[in-house]
């Protein structure tokens, strides 16, 4: 038991990781950085849902 506490020690789970890096480019990059790739996401599914309109009246649902 105490080994593999010891193996485990210095690790981090994906969790972990994903905050410590989400922290870290919010130090390096600031608010305006995930205020840009928040919008170029919402674009990206706003211009999905009109491709998606556009085929449902072309084939007149």
């Amino acid at each position: 038991m105490a080994e593999q506490k010891e193996q485990e020690k210095g690790r981090m789970t994906v969790e972990e990781a994903g905050h410590k890096g989400g922290e870290r480019t919010a130090e390096t990059h600031g608010r305006e950085f995930y205020q840009q790739i928040g919008h170029k996401g919402g674009q990206k599914i706003r211009e999905l849902i009109e491709k998606a309109e556009e085929k449902r009246e072309e084939k007149g649902y």
